[in-house]
């Protein structure tokens, strides 16, 4: 059975569209070229080479350039979250209604994660974050990172599902015997997840037809 629920965080927690992340994509464009001087289109190109290579593009930037993690990181999360973000009272209940731990699994911070769960209501939901520097700085998708998160919560692959918005994140913990969910807005089925919703609010639904989330169907 499924004892903790490893949930991401932006595009997942709240819906895909609400332009918090297209803000974020803008300010890490802006950081390259204003604060390490790269080209603004060598900065566009970059930008895409390095998340496809390594799912961030911090990660590009602390392998290939001289970058300052902890200033990179509080410059592109200098937003008014307040402007994207509003309190959701369906997913709040609906996270109420499952048993499990629920623990935040996320390539951004912890202060941005927490600000996040707070201005969507859900805070109260999760005791824990598990973020980029508890990580040490391995994002998903590296294996690393779901190693690393499941020894921080002293807890076996077989007892955790993660439920994200990309498939790409998620195979890594299907390897590892994690039971995956994908939160895609269009509903659209993905081979290689257990379950595919369209919200996180539907995670109730959609662990009652894993059997409670306690294996793959």
């Amino acid at each position: 059975m499924l004892r903790i629920l490893l949930i991401d965080l932006d595009d997942t927690v709240y819906p895909s569209d609400c332009g918090l992340m297209k803000e974020v994509g803008r300010l890490i464009l802006r950081y390259m070229v204003e604060r390490m001087g790269i080209p603004p289109e060598e900065a566009v190109a970059l930008r895409r080479q390095y998340y496809l290579q390594y799912g961030t593009t911090l990660r590009g930037l602390q392998e290939h350039h001289q970058v300052d993690t902890e200033d990179y990181l509080a410059f592109v999360h200098q937003i008014p979250l307040e402007r994207y973000l509003r309190p959701d009272p369906e997913l709040d209940a609906a996270l109420a209604a499952i048993p499990q731990e629920k623990v935040i699994f996320t390539n951004a911070t912890a202060e941005h994660a927490w600000r996040v769960l707070d201005l969507v209501g859900v805070r109260r939901h999760f005791r824990r974050v598990v973020d980029l520097r508890a990580l040490q700085y391995a994002n998903k998708p590296d294996p690393r990172a779901y190693q690393r998160a499941l020894a921080l919560l002293q807890v076996p692959p077989e007892a955790c599902a993660l439920v994200e918005d990309s498939l790409r994140n998620l195979l890594p913990a299907k390897d590892l015997g994690m039971v995956t969910v994908l939160v895609a807005q269009d509903g659209a089925g993905e081979e290689g997840v257990d379950v595919v919703i369209p919200r996180l609010a539907d995670l109730p639904a959609a662990l009652r037809a894993l059997g409670e989330g306690g294996s793959a169907g």
